[in-house]
């Protein structure tokens, strides 16, 4: 005899999280432990992330809070250490959390993020006054270090650079690889976010503005503004002048972050290279992604 499962994962995990496929199957079991550990009761839809399953649930005192659960990696091993360590009042409150497996008890935000502001500018003025404040604190004790990730980038370049299809990128990226060999002879010592962009802000309770899902780094600030030009690209374009508009919305960051522009530029084209390498590794495209080309011509050739 065989008993319903607790929810239906969401469809689209199977996607994001093809090589997860035992977990996916697993984790309305998994769930069942943690809301009988916690003492919480199920309040509403499974959601989902790109990479997690994100359960409304209430707790016996009747607060409301969210379940995540994902598979553990070296990227959300230290999500709760990061979320507690940063202030407060910038960041979503974890409620309870297992080490051993990320998982984590979240408190309940509305369903807004930044990219429902209409206003483009004024979601990269929220976004960057949020990246200054994260950015100020140092990184604890055992968090990832920038300089690990740069090394495992360094040492994958020479074998995936050359399956790039055209010999100007190739030579563009090898570009990039030596700029950031440079760069990080200074890593830097700030706790990161690493992923901190539009959706990544959503609406709070006890805060406007609640900054959630970290992929703690320790390092240098400077690698964090890539994910505010990647994001919202249409509004760039919608302006008739994306070059432009590209160098604003990277100036305003550097300006409201505090960062030295010529070193924010130089870890921008960082950002840029490991997503090629990702790209390659993935076999998902020989060529750099459009977007990043402009990126890349908007800050070099202002």
């Amino acid at each position: 005899m065989t008993t319903d499962p607790l929810f239906v994962v969401p469809a689209p995990l199977f996607e994001t999280l093809d090589d997860e496929l035992a977990w996916l199957q697993a984790v309305p079991g998994l769930a069942a432990e943690y809301l009988e550990r916690w003492e919480l009761r199920l309040d509403g839809t499974p959601l989902n992330g790109m990479a997690s399953v994100v359960l409304p649930v209430v707790r016996t005192d009747g607060t409301p809070a969210m379940l995540k659960l994902q598979p553990f990696n070296e990227e959300n091993a230290g999500e709760a250490l990061a979320l507690r360590t940063w202030p407060g009042d910038a960041v979503v409150q974890v409620l309870e959390d297992d080490p051993t497996n990320a998982t984590l008890l979240l408190e309940r935000l509305e369903p807004r993020s930044l990219n429902d502001i209409p206003d483009h500018t004024e979601a990269t003025q929220i976004l960057a006054e949020l990246l200054a404040r994260l950015s100020a604190v140092r990184a604890p004790a055992g968090v990832r270090r920038l300089e690990d990730v740069v090394a495992d980038m360094l040492e994958e370049a020479p074998r995936l650079i050359p399956l790039l299809s055209d010999p100007a990128e190739q030579k563009l990226v090898r570009r990039y690889a030596a700029q950031v060999a440079e760069l990080v002879q200074e890593p830097g010592d700030r706790l990161l976010h690493w992923d901190l962009h539009y959706d990544n802000v959503m609406a709070g309770r006890r805060e406007p503005w609640l900054v959630i899902d970290p992929k703690p780094l320790s390092g240098d600030p400077c690698f964090e503004l890539f994910q505010a030009l990647n994001n919202r690209w249409d509004d760039l374009v919608a302006t008739g002048d994306l070059p432009r508009a590209i160098q604003r919305r990277f100036d305003q960051m550097v300006e409201v972050v505090g960062v030295d522009h010529d070193r924010a530029v130089g870890w921008t084209m960082g950002r840029i290279l490991q997503n090629v390498l990702w790209d390659l590794d993935g076999e998902e495209s020989g060529r750099i992604h459009p977007a990043h080309r402009e990126i890349e011509r908007a800050l070099l050739n202002p």
